[in-house]
């Protein structure tokens, strides 16, 4: 350790240029000046660290925790682990660490992060697109998963924005949050952007009602909301970008019953991000997590009753026609997505000009085109399991029998990892695994919609249980393998979108 913090010293004593004959061990685009020391980020055989050099104790930066070496001279240095005392005294220090509202930004990412290792990859193909990334971002699902923290979460997305100096400005996301308290916990941890999740506070159910049972449940909403709705509603041509939206009288009731009570949660929850970050907040609305797509109308419904109510939207998140499922492309017909999804961007820009915003994201490259045009680039993606899934295949590609315990723990676990996803694979359809050379198992995960499913599922099984060390171990091996996959794909997913190149 020693060897390694004194290569840093010719950054020091300025004798080497920032950016010049950075020194093995490492990272070549993290070595930072801050006063009298350099911070930066080393590749040891425990894993990352944070490597600091300065002119005597006394000028060691603010903030930093780890173990002081004594150097030649009288200079002196740091190891210091990826801790969150760490993490916090690099957003502290360099300001461009922190995660920050992407609500003025045209397009952005949700990138995802299961790992806190995948981020550099993700930078090397954000940096050649005009767009912002969301580089943590994680829901109480996956959190509850893999065994992490929205503040694990934050802190790995800013260890790895330091060591790629990427300055562009990224956000964090609790994603599909439920209820204050969990909204708290991730804004406590820095996070900027909250998905309200509004399934729980939604009466879904209304949708299927006849009109006798919906004006029943009408009849006891306050006498305010009854009038709204009816006044602003009932009867109404809204004619948008020259397509027309009917709502008759009982689908303005029917909208007030199944969102009502979801309408007074947002904005509680809005007033709320007011009180806790000022303007610097990004709000989107989940109305996805439901078995049947959203109505044109009930978009215009939600959408014009929160700009009415004062509410500030990023983004919303509509359920689109045909199925959006985990880590395989599109399912549906194209051309009936394209003709919903043109009026789902065009009543986001009727009302309130806010992001469009699309769930499961990942990989869905034959709606992407559409996408794109239809938005005109002003749109939310989300891809939190895709970056997973590269991982996976690199341990394929290089640890096949890594890969062949995987594939056979996940196996173990499908069947619970059911009950939180919803998926349609058919494990019969997989090729028997001692049927497959160990040549032929990249191409299984990359190209088997199955396969991709089964492991894109099970996870937190994996990464939780006994295969843990093993698979961490092989990924610190593998990091720049990984970074160079990561780049590939989201590269394809940036382009197909149509995002202008810098």
């Amino acid at each position: 350790m020693t060897r390694l913090l004194e290569s840093l010293l010719p950054f020091l004593n300025h004798t080497a240029a920032i950016g010049e004959a950075v020194p093995e061990g490492i990272y070549p685009r993290s070595v930072h000046l801050i006063a009298n020391s350099i911070v930066a980020m080393a590749r040891t055989n425990d894993g990352r660290k944070l490597a600091i050099v300065a002119a005597g104790e006394k000028r060691l930066p603010a903030g930093f925790e780890g173990e002081i070496v004594k150097l030649s001279g009288n200079e002196c240095g740091m190891i210091s682990p990826l801790s969150a005392a760490n993490a916090a005294a690099l957003r502290r220090h360099f300001s461009w660490c922190a995660p920050r509202s992407l609500r003025r930004e045209r397009t952005s990412i949700g990138c995802g992060d299961r790992l806190g290792l995948a981020t550099a990859g993700q930078l090397r193909a954000v940096a050649k697109f005009r767009l912002a990334p969301v580089l943590a971002q994680q829901s109480m699902r996956e959190l509850s998963l893999t065994g992490r923290t929205f503040r694990n979460v934050v802190d790995d997305a800013t260890f790895m924005v330091f060591m790629e100096d990427y300055r562009d400005g990224y956000g964090a996301d609790g994603d599909h949050l439920k209820n204050l308290r969990d909204i708290d916990v991730a804004l406590d941890a820095g996070m900027p952007m909250i998905t309200l999740d509004l399934s729980e506070v939604m009466n879904a159910a209304a949708g299927e009602w006849s009109d006798a049972e919906v004006g029943r449940a009408f009849a006891e909403l306050p006498a305010a909301e009854r009038q709204q709705a009816l006044a602003g509603y009932a009867d109404q041509n809204y004619v948008i970008d020259g397509m027309n939206i009917a709502i008759s009288a009982a689908d303005a009731r029917r909208c007030a019953v199944m969102y009502g009570r979801a309408l007074r949660f947002a904005v509680e929850v809005h007033e709320h991000l007011k009180k806790r970050r000022g303007e610097e907040f990004d709000l989107e609305i989940s109305i996805d997590e439901t078995t049947t797509p959203t109505l044109p109308s009930h978009h215009l419904y939600i959408a014009r009753e929160l700009m009415l109510r004062g509410v500030t939207v990023t983004s919303i998140a509509p359920r689109f026609v045909g199925e959006f499922q985990k880590a395989v492309d599109y399912i549906g017909d194209v051309d009936e997505f394209a003709r919903q999804f043109k009026l789902h961007a065009a009543i986001a820009r009727a009302f309130g000009n806010y992001k469009i915003s699309v769930h499961s994201g990942s990989d869905k490259f034959a709606v992407y085109p559409t996408v794109g045009k239809e938005t005109c680039g002003y749109l939310h993606l989300k891809t939190a399991g895709t970056s997973w899934l590269v991982a996976v295949e690199v341990i394929a590609r290089h640890e096949p029998a890594l890969y062949r315990d995987m594939h056979r723990f996940a196996e173990a676990h499908f069947a619970d990892m059911l009950k939180l996803y919803h998926i349609t694979a058919d494990l019969s359809r997989i090729p028997p695994l001692d049927r497959l050379r160990d040549d032929q198992l990249p191409a299984l995960i990359h190209d088997h919609p199955d396969a991709r499913q089964l492991l894109h599922i099970t996870y937190g099984p994996i990464l939780t249980g006994e295969l843990r060390e093993r698979f961490f171990a092989a990924m610190r091996r593998w990091e720049e393998a990984y970074a160079e996959a990561l780049e590939k794909h989201f590269d394809k997913h940036f382009s197909l979108l149509g995002v202008p190149r810098r």
